[in-house]
């Protein structure tokens, strides 16, 4: 297999737009969407007090770097090729400012004088006495049920803050930022993207967005960048995104994150004004966010045992701890996860003629160390103060809520298949979908989607031009099968070679039944070792060979490599349905098994399992009957 490059279909259409993307050579590029360094407000108190932007570039091109914590020297174990620096829009810069500088209060009435300088003594105080993380939690939004119930009787877009903005410095932030982006950009060899965080979590219900664009500095300087004290309404960010995108000239995306934690509010059937999804608002979300993050440091998004009770790998790093003031208990909904999201774009495509949620897939980080950090064994925590193994152990991260140290996943990143290393290139992949996730290895996944392949496509001298005419690659669209048509994927898949070897590879499909109900089920299609097979159809295990003493595994089980051509045994070709592979690797250890071996102490419970399998999520493909 060679999976550097490969030729693309020469027909996909893209989000509904009708666009045709020519047969090119593609190559895959490993990158990270969602970094935040020493310019947000939440890294910077929680003590990234000198990694910036700077730091996070060298870091992502393989050269070492001091660690804003522990201050010792550290390196990726391989480079990214791609890196977005995404501080929060929110304050940017400002409480950096507060600690090292004096406040602007330049038109600020005497009260507001009074209360802005309290505020810098409090956030003083709390970096000095390392309690920064504490001062955070304290301005978090009180929980409410969801973000509609948060959002009642809202009538201001705007959200006041807990100190006036500093527009000085913000601007000098972004310029800051953008121009470091720029300095680091090298089109072809390493791709600096210019993005930021819109942070939305109305009563506790996680709506953020990471927002990106093809844009230079310069025309990044012509705006300050869209924050939820803009606006609390996403359908505000998308409208100001296409005002931009004219004013500009750039590409734009927004990308959701952490669905997991949103309170079943981010692919809801409504929006958070609690009006029923439009077709015009189906279309507009479809546009503006062709890609969602479905697995990062706090946690996986692709489903949950309660929604997927029958995936035996449902279960894989689940986060069930909400963004706000007070403790509540988890509660998993279908509006919080990716694979229950696909299947109500599908109804909603029946009702209302739109999918909303016909979205590709890939990973990020969001570390807040400035350190684009996804490998097992060598993750740098989520914040600065996050990554000495003696501070997970006990005290403040060893309450019972566990959202921080080995609670947090070492994950994820974003794969890309693009003509070339450049923001043009990067973007445009996004936009027709052609990307895919992974929980950190570089697993190199590709797929194609067609009618009546051939089983022998794969042992085609011309493979992968062979299937140019007849088949879509990730993110794309069937359309129309006959009665006597066969729905098939070509699908094929090489283990990082730094990490395990591959356990199997799997289909997940969803799809509308003859009553309009939605149904999921998944497919082993291929996997390493003979005789795995029972007689209900399940794999057995693949086995173990992790050394639970010393934390290291051997390739002795799994396959560097799987492949095959699978054609759906339950295809109908009178129903809609959406298909995405999903990628296990061979059990490995996971970094709080390696922490507790460092720390020699075998009565620590780090009450999180001691090996994972790691995964890929390819962008789905999606079926739709004639009408």
């Amino acid at each position: 297999m060679k999976l550097t490059t490969w030729v693309s279909a020469s027909a996909l259409l893209v989000a509904g737009l009708g666009a045709e993307v020519a047969a090119e050579d593609r190559q895959l590029l490993w990158g990270d969407t969602h970094l935040h360094s020493t310019y947000s407000s939440d890294a910077f108190t929680n003590g990234n007090l000198t990694a910036t932007p700077d730091t996070a570039y060298r870091y992502a091109k393989g050269m070492p770097v001091v660690h804003p914590g522990h201050k010792a020297r550290v390196q990726i174990g391989t480079p990214l090729d791609f890196l977005v620096v995404s501080d929060h829009a929110e304050y940017l810069g400002v409480i950096r400012s507060l600690y090292l500088n004096s406040m602007e209060t330049e038109g600020l009435s005497w009260r507001e004088r009074i209360w802005t300088r309290f505020v810098q003594y409090l956030l003083r105080d709390a970096i000095d006495n390392q309690s920064g993380r504490e001062l955070f939690t304290s301005i978090l939004p009180e929980p409410a049920d969801n973000a509609v119930t948060a959002m009642e009787g809202w009538e201001d877009d705007r959200v006041s803050g807990l100190i006036p903005r500093q527009p000085s410095v913000e601007i000098d932030t972004w310029k800051l930022i953008t121009d470091t982006a720029d300095a680091h950009n090298e089109p072809g060899q390493f791709t600096a993207l210019i993005g930021w965080e819109y942070s939305l979590i109305p009563g506790g219900a996680n709506l953020h967005r990471i927002v990106m664009g093809d844009i230079n500095a310069e025309q990044a300087q012509t705006f300050a960048p869209f924050g939820f004290d803009d606006s609390s309404f996403p359908s505000d960010l998308w409208a100001w995104l296409e005002k931009t995108s004219e004013s500009t000239g750039g590409n734009f995306i927004a990308i959701p994150h952490n669905s997991n934690i949103s309170k079943g509010s981010m692919f809801d059937v409504r929006d958070i004004r609690g009006t029923d999804i439009s077709a015009n608002y189906a279309e507009i979300r479809r546009y503006w966010e062709p890609v969602v993050e479905i697995t990062q440091i706090k946690g996986d998004s692709e489903t949950h045992p309660v929604l997927s009770p029958d995936d035996a790998f449902a279960e894989f790093e689940t986060y069930p701890y909400y963004i706000q003031r007070e403790w509540t208990d988890y509660v998993p909904q279908p509006g919080d996860y990716v694979r229950s999201a696909l299947k109500t774009g599908l109804s909603l495509e029946a009702s209302i003629g739109v999918n909303p949620y016909q979205f590709g897939l890939i990973g990020s980080t969001d570390a807040h160390t400035s350190l684009p950090s996804a490998e097992e064994d060598n993750f740098h925590g989520k914040m600065a103060t996050d990554s000495v193994p003696s501070r997970k152990s006990g005290g403040w991260s060893d309450d019972a809520r566990g959202t921080f140290g080995w609670g947090m996943s070492a994950s994820g990143l974003a794969a890309v298949w693009a003509t070339e290393n450049t923001r043009e290139a990067i973007i445009a992949a996004m936009r027709r979908r052609e990307v895919y996730a992974t929980s950190g290895p570089r697993i190199a996944v590709r797929t194609f989607a067609g009618l009546n392949l051939s089983s022998s496509a794969l042992e085609a001298p011309s493979y992968p031009a062979n299937l140019a005419e007849r088949a879509v690659p990730m993110g794309g669209e069937i359309h129309g099968a006959g009665a006597e048509d066969q729905f098939a994927m070509v699908v094929e898949a090489q283990a990082d070679p730094k990490s395990g070897y591959l356990d199997r590879i799997q289909v997940v499909k969803g799809w509308l039944d003859d009553d309009g109900a939605t149904q999921e089920r998944v497919y082993d299609v291929v996997w390493a070792g003979d005789n795995r097979l029972q007689s209900d159809g399940t794999l057995t295990p693949i086995g173990d060979s992790v050394d639970l003493a010393t934390g290291l595994a051997d390739n002795s089980i799994g396959a560097a490599s799987l492949s095959t051509v699978w054609a759906d045994p339950d295809f109908d070709a009178d129903q809609a349905a959406f298909y995405y592979v999903r990628v296990l690797q061979i059990p490995t250890a996971r970094h709080s098994l390696l922490d507790k071996l460092a720390l020699a102490d075998d009565s620590i419970d780090t009450r999180r399992p001691d090996t994972i399998q790691e995964r890929a999520y390819t962008s789905p493909v999606w079926y739709r009957p004639r009408p």
